[in-house]
């Protein structure tokens, strides 16, 4: 796998963690937070029927005038959904239907002195209350074990003008069942949702990464084949990765124009160079292999040698310049004494004349700003195209 490959799925995997580690949490919040709200609601559900019970079985058990009718009124309670007892010493208070094998023992005055105590689990204290606060006829509740272990649901109520009161009690064994199974049922859905998300935010990732991909594999093919002319399709889509293949493309021409000048700045300076080298070398070869030439002979092939040589450097010169300027290295800019540097080329130029007569009159001493050495090849140019 090459490393472009590498890096995509790493980029791809990244996204695709991020998304689904993000949206998991947000997943996982809502699931403990709708476990929160359903336990919490469940149980004061309940709380609220326990008081409704209270409040029904206190205002009929003060109504009873006898015995025999407070023990309808308590056996009769079952129907409401709770068992109901009475504590304490009073005589109007004695009776009790309670079946001590299933209900648990509560201790009334140690309830009526503690804090409620909430039955929901702590994930319900993190929820809004949904129940009504409706006091409890100034009783509170408790959580108490029975047999077996089974937690209970006690509301401890006192009835007016009595020394005891009443005991409201429900098992909590169906609604903890039931609130257990919501919480699995909620676990199971977060870690799905996670998955869920995970596999998605890897989809989503690949195709996003899509174009960045063909990207990558056409600067590879570039690369290797320096084929500038090929471009990378954009998509119909006005977005970012649309506008970056867009810019890969510009830089594409960019790169085939820049490559064709450079071909065609190496073509030229190759045939510019072979001309000069090619007289430099016949005169050399000239010398060497003719048989004692008259001076005037060798003085001609020496001087045109030379002239050559000096048309090489020239050309030198212009494709270093060509190149410091491609290279985007920067002109010098020093004092320079025009009149001196003119003088110079003067004097030089004595050795390109062909007939011609080089005159120079007076010149008035000026200093320029510039680089010295491209100035007196600037001069040296144009003299001699004016000599040619």
């Amino acid at each position: 796998m090459s490393h472009s490959a590498r890096s995509a799925i790493s980029l791809r995997l990244r996204l695709a963690l991020w998304y689904g580690g993000l949206t998991g949490v947000v997943v996982a919040l809502v699931c403990f937070f709708s476990y929160a709200v359903h336990s919490r609601t469940h149980y004061e559900q309940l709380d609220t029927t326990l008081r409704h019970t209270a409040a029904h079985v206190a205002e009929e058990f003060s109504a009873a005038a006898t015995r025999a009718a407070r023990d309808s009124v308590l056996n009769a309670s079952s129907h409401l959904g709770a068992t109901v007892w009475t504590y304490g010493g009073a005589r109007a208070l004695v009776v009790t239907t309670r079946d001590e094998e299933r209900v648990p023992v509560v201790n009334a005055d140690e309830v009526l002195h503690a804090p409620t105590q909430p039955a929901y689990p702590f994930a319900g204290r993190l929820a809004p209350s949904v129940e009504p606060s409706e006091p409890a006829l100034n009783g509170r509740f408790s959580v108490v074990r029975g047999a077996q272990a089974m937690r209970w649901r006690i509301l401890v109520s006192p009835i007016a003008n009595a020394a005891g009161g009443l005991i409201v009690a429900a098992p909590l064994d169906h609604l903890d069942a039931s609130v257990r199974a919501f919480g699995n049922i909620m676990m199971l859905l977060a870690l799905l949702g996670v998955l869920v998300t995970f596999a998605a935010g890897w989809l989503l990732a690949g195709r996003a990464l899509r174009p960045v991909a063909v990207l990558t594999d056409a600067a590879s093919d570039i690369a290797v084949s320096r084929a500038f002319t090929r471009r990378v399709p954009v998509s119909a889509s006005r977005d970012e990765l649309s506008r970056l293949a867009e810019t890969f493309n510009e830089m594409l021409v960019s790169l085939e124009q820049a490559y064709a000048t450079q071909q065609r700045f190496v073509s030229d300076a190759s045939h510019e160079l072979r001309a000069p080298l090619t007289v430099i070398q016949a005169n050399l070869e000239l010398l060497r292999r003719s048989a004692p030439m008259s001076p005037a002979d060798q003085s001609a092939a020496i001087r045109e040698a030379s002239a050559e040589a000096d048309r090489l450097g020239r050309l030198v010169g212009d494709l270093l310049m060509l190149a410091r300027a491609d290279a985007g290295i920067p002109v010098r800019q020093d004092a320079v004494e025009l009149d001196a540097v003119i003088a110079e080329v003067i004097d030089e130029a004595r050795f390109l004349v062909h007939g011609q007569t080089l005159q120079i009159g007076a010149l008035a001493p000026v200093v320029v700003r510039g680089d010295r050495d491209r100035i007196k090849q600037l001069v040296l140019v144009l003299l001699d195209n004016a000599l040619k």
